[in-house]
């Protein structure tokens, strides 16, 4: 995939949603971005919701909990750590992964965060059917499975109800830096993505315009 920067791809006014590819872009250069869309829609009640889709360099992130265990022994992974402001374990980020962060005014959607993430949830599973895979949510865990293969992850963050941080669905890429850590803090998870499901070559940036599609027909969120 390209490293070139790509103009943003914005979506009409009926989506109500603008949407963004950012390519290839350090995590740091994405976090910067989230906090200053995330500060424009704390101050305008009329800001538009946004998504922003991209892939990351290689990146371990981990929310903030006293419990770091899933990154077992940080000081020798391969790639750096950020901690940041989502719920959740240790996962891992980098070229081949479809990133999502949704950056939403939960309070027009029902300040109801277990909806949003069953939402995210949602999306993807339709995303990967609409590429012939199955999929499906495991009962008292976060993210999307097909078996037991983890495909892809979900963490969120909220700041006065607005939402950042999002999604992580493996397209296809070296699944490998996923061994250095517990992901998720889920003991002999084995992480799978869509190449390897559907025994084809898939696209980062055909997946990013699927799942943006996807996601606009699910606004508003059904409460």
């Amino acid at each position: 995939m390209s490293h070139k920067s790509h103009p943003p791809r914005v979506t009409t006014p009926a989506s109500k949603i603008i949407t963004r590819w950012l390519g290839r872009i350090d995590f740091e250069k994405a976090l910067a971005l989230q906090e200053e869309i995330v500060r424009g829609k704390i101050d305008r009640d009329d800001a538009s919701d946004e998504l922003l889709l991209l892939e990351h360099e290689p990146v371990y992130t981990i929310g903030r909990t006293p419990d770091q265990s899933s990154l077992r022994s940080a000081e020798t992974l391969p790639h750096p750590v950020v901690q940041i402001n989502r719920g959740g374990q240790a996962t891992y980020h980098g070229p081949g992964q479809l990133i999502g962060y949704p950056i939403l005014d939960l309070k027009k959607q029902g300040q109801d965060l277990h909806l949003y993430l069953r939402t995210l949830e949602e999306i993807l599973i339709e995303v990967l059917q609409s590429y012939g895979i199955t999929s499906a949510r495991r009962e008292g865990l976060t993210g999307v499975w097909i078996g037991p293969r983890k495909i892809a992850s979900i963490g969120v963050g909220v700041r006065k109800w607005i939402s950042m941080h999002g999604f992580a669905l493996n397209v296809c890429g070296d699944l490998s830096p996923f061994q250095h850590i517990t992901p998720c803090g889920i003991a002999n998870v084995e992480m799978t993505s869509m190449e390897k499901e559907a025994g084809r070559a898939i696209s980062v940036e055909e997946v990013a315009e699927t799942a943006g599609s996807i996601l606009k027909k699910h606004l508003p969120f059904k409460i």
